[in-house]
C-alpha cells in the first residue's frame, strides 16, 4: 500500500474512533481528508455520521449525498453500473458484493445491488438493501422512489405512497415521485388527488406521456371528452406517438377519422421500433376493424402481438405447473380435513375468469347494488399468494393472518360502508385454492365467455401489464383451457362453491341472470342493477366506456369475421371449444 493510501486509511480509522466521544473532531478529520481528496466517499460518509451525531441534520444529508455523487469517480462502481445497464447482473454482483463487504455503509452500492436483486426476483433482498441505503442516506431520492416502486409492484400501495409522500415533502418538485404519486392515488381511488398530480405534471412538462397519463385518469372517472382532448394534446406534440393513437382507438368506437388513419400509417412508414410501433399496429387494427376491413385489420393485430410478445415472453409451462400443483394439493380430502382458520369475513366477492370475459360489466352491475362496493382489480391475493405446495402446510393461525392481511390491504380502496366489496382481478382463478384457505366465507363468481369471442377480445387488446399470454393465439387457447381445467377441478372437489355466469346468457337475459346471482349472494334484487350504465363510479379497465352504455350483443359475435385466422386458437382450445359451455369429459374425468 502506498504511503498516501496508508495515511488515508489511518486518518479514516482515527475519525471513526472519534465518532462516539468527539463527533466534532471526527468531522474535522473527515474534512482534512476531503481537502486532499475531494472525491473520497468514505470521508463524506464519515463527515455525515459526525454531523448527524452533532444534530446538524441538514448538513449531514448534504455530506451523505456527496458520498453518493462521488460514486461517479469510483472505477469499480462505474463498471458495476455499466454492467447493470447492459443487463449483465451477475457481473455487477461480482463487483458489488465484495465492495459491500468492505464498505457496508456505501448507500450508492446498496442501491445498485438492490437493482441486481430486483432483476433476479430476490425482492426481500432488494427491499432490505433499499431500506439500508435510506438508513444511511435518508435524502437519497432515487433509493426512496425505487423502494416505492418495489412496494408498488408487490401490491403494497399504501406503504409505497407513504414513501412517495415523504420524498415529495423533501422535494415537492421531484418528478419521478410525483408521477408515482399520481399513479398510486389513482389505484387507491383517490381520484381528486390523482387528478391534481396529473395536472401539475402536465403544467410542469407538457410531454406526450404526461398528457396520456392525464387522459387515462379522465377516462377512468368518466370524463371521456376531456380524455380525448388530452390524448390529442399528446399527439399534437408527437404525431407518431403510438400510445396516444392506441389510447384514442381504445376509448370508443368511431373516434379515429380517415385523416387519423392516414397519420397512423405515416407513423408506421417512418422508422419506428419498440412500444410505439406495436401501439400503432393495435390502433390501426382497431380503426380498420371498425371499417369492416377484417383481413387488413387482422394483419395489423398480428404484427402488434408479434412485437409485443417479443418484449414480454410467456411460459405456458408455468401456468400448467400451477394448475397441476393446485389439483394435486387442493383435493376433496384436503378441504374436508382442513381445520377452522382463515378470516371469517364474508365481505369479499371475487369475480374471476378470463380477461375480456365481461368481468367489468358484471362488476358494474353488482356495484350498482346498495350492499356492494366496486373496488376494481386488487393485487393483494397475488401479493400474499403461497404456492400450493407451500400453502398446504399453512396453520389455522397463518391462514387467519393472511385472510385478515388481505382485508386490511383491501380496506385502503374502500370508500363506502357497504358490507361487501368486489375484487375483480380475473387472474385470481389461478389462486382459488388459496382464497378458499384464507377467506373461506368469500363469494366467488366465475364469468365465462365463448372461447373464440373471449380469445379474440384478448388478442386485439393491448394490456398495460400482467397478461403475457395474450399476445399469441396458441398461448391464449392454452391459458383458457387451463382456466377451464382448474375450475372444473374445484367444481368437483367443492361443488357449488363457485357460481358461474355465462356472458352470453347475461347479455340475452340480464334480469334473470342478475336475480339468480343476487340469490347466490343472499342479497335482494334491486332495479339499479339493471340500470348499471347510469352508475357514475370510476372504472379503470379497458371496458370503461362499454359499461357506461346499456347491454348490447356486439361482443358475442365480433370474432366471427376473423374465424379464418383463428386456427391456432381453436387447436389449443380443443374440446373446450367444441363442448362450450359444458366442460369436456376429459377435463371432468381428470378433476374427479
Amino acid at each position: 500500500m502506498a504511503d498516501g493510501e496508508g495515511s488515508r486509511e489511518q486518518a479514516l480509522a482515527n475519525g471513526r474512533a472519534l465518532l462516539a466521544r468527539d463527533p466534532a473532531a471526527a468531522c474535522r478529520q473527515a474534512m482534512a481528508i476531503l481537502d486532499v481528496s475531494p472525491a473520497d466517499g468514505d470521508a463524506f460518509r464519515l463527515l455525515g455520521a459526525g454531523l448527524r451525531r452533532l444534530g446538524r441534520v441538514s448538513e449531514a444529508e448534504q455530506a451523505e449525498l456527496g458520498a453518493i455523487r462521488v460514486t461517479a469517480y469510483d472505477r469499480q462502481l462505474v463498471a458495476a453500473a455499466d454492467a447493470i445497464a447492459a443487463g449483465r447482473n451477475g457481473e455487477a454482483a461480482a463487483i458489488l458484493l465484495p465492495h459491500l463487504e468492505r464498505h457496508p455503509d456505501d448507500a450508492a452500492a446498496q442501491m445498485m445491488q438492490a437493482r441486481v436483486a430486483t432483476a433476479a426476483g430476490a425482492l426481500l433482498e432488494a427491499d432490505n438493501r433499499l431500506r439500508r441505503a435510506l438508513a444511511l442516506a435518508p435524502a437519497y431520492a432515487q433509493a426512496r422512489v425505487a423502494l416505492a416502486w418495489l412496494l408498488t409492484d408487490q401490491g403494497r400501495l399504501a406503504e409505497a405512497l407513504s414513501h412517495v409522500d415523504e420524498q415529495l415533502r423533501r422535494q415537492p418538485d421531484n418528478r419521478p415521485a410525483l408521477e408515482l404519486k399520481a399513479a398510486l392515488e389513482g389505484r387507491l381511488g383517490n381520484y381528486d388527488v390523482a387528478l391534481a398530480c396529473h395536472r401539475r405534471l402536465v403544467q410542469a412538462a407538457p410531454m406526450p406521456r404526461t398528457w396520456i397519463g392525464l387522459g387515462h385518469l379522465l377516462r377512468t372517472i368518466g370524463r371521456s371528452g376531456e380524455a380525448i382532448e388530452a390524448y390529442r394534446a399528446a399527439l399534437a406534440i408527437d404525431p407518431a406517438c403510438g400510445e396516444g393513437w392506441w389510447s384514442l382507438a381504445n376509448l370508443r368506437t368511431g373516434i379515429l377519422s380517415d385523416e387519423d388513419v392516414a397519420a397512423i400509417r405515416a407513423a408506421l412508414a417512418a422508422d419506428g421500433t419498440g412500444e410505439s410501433r406495436f401501439h400503432l399496429h393495435f390502433a390501426l387494427g382497431m380503426a380498420l376493424e371498425e371499417r369492416g376491413a377484417a383481413e387488413d385489420a387482422f394483419r395489423h393485430f398480428a404484427e402488434a402481438n408479434r412485437l409485443r410478445r417479443s418484449l414480454l415472453p410467456y411460459v405456458p409451462a408455468e401456468t400448467t405447473r400451477v394448475v397441476e400443483h393446485s389439483k394435486r394439493v387442493y383435493t376433496r380430502a384436503f378441504f374436508d380435513a382442513l381445520p377452522l382458520g382463515g378470516s371469517t369475513s364474508d365481505a369479499p366477492i371475487f369475480v374471476i375468469g378470463m380477461p375480456r370475459s365481461g368481468s367489468t360489466l358484471l362488476e358494474q352491475i353488482l356495484a350498482s347494488h346498495s350492499a356492494i362496493e366496486g373496488t376494481s382489480e386488487l393485487p393483494y391475493v397475488a401479493a400474499l399468494w403461497r404456492d400450493p405446495e407451500t400453502a398446504r402446510d399453512l396453520s389455522a393461525g397463518e391462514r387467519t393472518e393472511l385472510g385478515e392481511g388481505y382485508l386490511g390491504l383491501s380496506a385502503t380502496h374502500r370508500k363506502t360502508q357497504r358490507p361487501h366489496f368486489i375484487d375483480k382481478l380475473p387472474n385470481n382463478w389461478l389462486h382459488i385454492g388459496f382464497i378458499l384457505q384464507i377467506l373461506p366465507n368469500a363469494r366467488i363468481i366465475d364469468i365465462r365467455r365463448h372461447p373464440l369471442g373471449c380469445g379474440w377480445a384478448n388478442y386485439r387488446q393491448h394490456f398495460g401489464q400482467g397478461q403475457a399470454y395474450a399476445y399469441d393465439l396458441g398461448d391464449i387457447g392454452h391459458y383458457y383451457r387451463s382456466y377451464v381445467e382448474l375450475l372444473a377441478h374445484f367444481d368437483a372437489v367443492r361443488p357449488g362453491r363457485i357460481y358461474r355466469v355465462l356472458y352470453e346468457e347475461l347479455v340475452e337475459d340480464p334480469e334473470g341472470v342478475v336475480r339468480r346471482l343476487l340469490d347466490y349472494l343472499k342479497l335482494p334484487f334491486e332495479p339499479a342493477c339493471l340500470a348499471f350504465h347510469q352508475n357514475k363510479r370510476p372504472v379503470r379497465t379497458p371496458s370503461s366506456e362499454q359499461v357506461r352504455q346499456p347491454i348490447n350483443r356486439s361482443g358475442t359475435e365480433n370474432w366471427k369475421p376473423y374465424r379464418a385466422w383463428l386456427g391456432p386458437l381453436e387447436e389449443a382450445l380443443g374440446s373446450v371449444l367444441s363442448r362450450y359451455p359444458d366442460v369436456p369429459p376429459d377435463l371432468q374425468e381428470a378433476s374427479a
